[in-house]
């Protein structure tokens, strides 16, 4: 096993773990949707929070290949370990913040978006820095994130989640989600 395969089994299982906590919300979500239409009660998805869990998601996969990216630069270490878990941990705590553990609290998901937002992109934010920080330690990637394009692509991220988590209006919060979620998309596709 090597030092990267020694690091990467924690971190895979907490950032998978992640996405299950994701996909179990939408689950609950839907769940309760058809509860609700069934019966008499009225209870409204809205745009918000899904959209706020598909970009997390791609983020959260953006994570994931980088971990792919910097194996060379891994190494086993109890720090490395301690810094792996504090940040997977991180995200696990961002991704169970997305959907509402009982959504029957709310009649609309966007009030719970709106409760919820500036806590989930300070996180994310912050989790940005943190791997600016550990990219800038390695210095064949050091030299590549500060290219003109990444920088811009980073400065465009941080500056639409800075967005996401300060306007209050609908729709210029989807329009900002949409946006955060086309970022990516066209980055994975390039």
């Amino acid at each position: 096993m090597s030092e990267f395969e020694f690091v990467f089994v924690l971190y895979s299982l907490i950032l998978g773990l992640s996405l299950v906590e994701l996909l179990t919300g939408i689950g609950r979500t839907l769940e309760f949707v058809l509860a609700r239409n069934a019966g008499d009660g009225s209870f409204k998805v809205g745009w918000l929070t899904p959209l706020l869990a598909a970009f997390v998601i791609l983020d959260l996969l953006s994570f994931w290949v980088l971990a792919w990216r910097v194996r060379d630069a891994v190494t086993a270490s109890t720090g490395t370990v301690f810094g792996v878990l504090v940040f997977s941990s991180a995200y696990f705590l961002a991704s169970r913040l997305v959907f509402p553990s009982d959504p029957e609290n709310f009649s609309d998901l966007d009030t719970h978006y709106f409760r919820v937002r500036r806590v989930v992109f300070a996180m994310l934010t912050v989790m940005i820095a943190v791997q600016y920080v550990f990219l800038l330690s390695v210095p064949d990637f050091a030299i590549r994130i500060l290219a003109p394009l990444n920088l811009g692509m980073t400065a465009l991220l941080i500056g639409l989640m800075l967005a996401a988590a300060l306007i209050r209006d609908r729709r210029a919060s989807a329009v900002v989600l949409v946006l955060l979620i086309v970022r990516y998309v066209v980055l994975y596709l390039r």
